[in-house]
């Protein structure tokens, strides 16, 4: 069994809280909120190192806020750049 850091809990919960307000959302923009989450959570990783901690916390502090803005219900679509779109293939 795997376990996990607090702050990797932290990171864990925030993903799934993102994935769990796409199903919110109208089903034509839920695929742009997939991949929006799923390349900013990608990307992010790539670029930090396990052992930089306040980047970490900084960028969990950031996406909590986003995630909040995105819940919203007044939020119904969000943009994706074409960069997003050439990285999911």
């Amino acid at each position: 069994m795997v376990t996990h850091s607090g702050l990797q809990k932290e990171v864990l919960s925030l993903y799934r809280r993102a994935l769990r307000m796409v199903r919110t959302k109208p089903p034509t923009a839920q695929p742009k909120f997939r991949l929006f989450i799923n390349y900013t959570f990608k990307t992010q990783s790539r670029t930090l190192s396990p052992r930089d901690v306040s980047a970490i916390e900084h960028l969990l502090r950031k996406g909590k806020r986003q995630v909040e803005m995105y819940e919203d219900e007044k939020v119904r679509d969000c943009w994706v750049s074409s960069e997003m779109r050439e990285w999911e293939r």
